[in-house]
């Protein structure tokens, strides 16, 4: 059992949770508090829904009711964080596959191809995550920074921080599988070999003379006739 390819899937499937956190999440960008105060009220926002609360506790979300009107970067987000989550599940399936520990996935060739396969494809996945996170970001950053930006402004989700984490754990469990091929060809699986107990009368017949006449071996058995003297 390989202590790496352990530690890399806890760091792909814990990415691959926070993937899926990070993309059903509605608080990828919100309003900032310190200008509600007399309001008490805030907007979240996510790739799918938009929400408002209030001090009080209360919540009202609406989901995004056509995606001809949603703007080109939220598009773009959505296609890459499904592609994260979809690169994220199939890599953990091609991880269970490549392990040591287990029985399936052939043999430690095969396995080491798997591993391999499945370090790429959680390292596209945390690319993905990473890629979409940045370009939402990015946009938040450049509206709210510009001056002659008038609408609305809105500050960074806590869903971007959840979806960088997942990324850097994903791309981190990848490089440890893709590192582990050299693990499966210096430590390969040995194969044992039972060869049976050996008998007793196995062990007499490698004697000469021990299937014999037992006066023939005995020797206090035989006299000489000056022993009677």
């Amino acid at each position: 059992m390989s202590r790496a390819q352990i530690s890399a899937l806890v760091f792909g499937v814990g990415g691959f949770g926070a993937l899926v956190a990070a993309t059903t999440s509605n608080e990828w960008k919100v309003t900032t508090r310190a200008s509600s105060v007399i309001t008490a009220t805030w907007v979240y926002q996510g790739l799918w829904m938009n929400c408002a609360g209030n001090a009080l506790g209360s919540f009202h979300c609406r989901p995004h009711f056509t995606i001809f009107k949603v703007e080109g970067y939220i598009q773009a987000c959505r296609g890459l964080m499904i592609a994260a989550v979809s690169l994220g599940f199939f890599g953990s399936i091609f991880a269970l596959f490549g392990m040591k520990c287990t029985k399936v996935g052939g043999s430690d060739k095969a396995k080491a191809k798997i591993a391999c396969l499945a370090g790429i494809v959680f390292i596209l996945s945390g690319l993905c995550s990473m890629t979409g996170c940045s370009l939402y970001a990015n946009k938040i950053t450049t509206e709210f920074f510009d001056p002659l930006y008038v609408e609305q402004k809105y500050e960074l989700g806590a869903a971007l921080f959840i979806g960088w984490a997942g990324a850097s754990l994903c791309i981190i469990g990848g490089v440890i599988f893709c590192f582990s091929i050299s693990d499966n060809n210096k430590t390969p699986r040995m194969g044992y070999a039972y060869n049976g107990a050996t008998s007793v009368m196995s062990s007499r017949t490698k004697h000469p003379g021990a299937g014999g006449d037992l006066k023939a071996t005995n020797p206090s058995k035989q006299f000489d006739k000056n022993a009677y003297v």
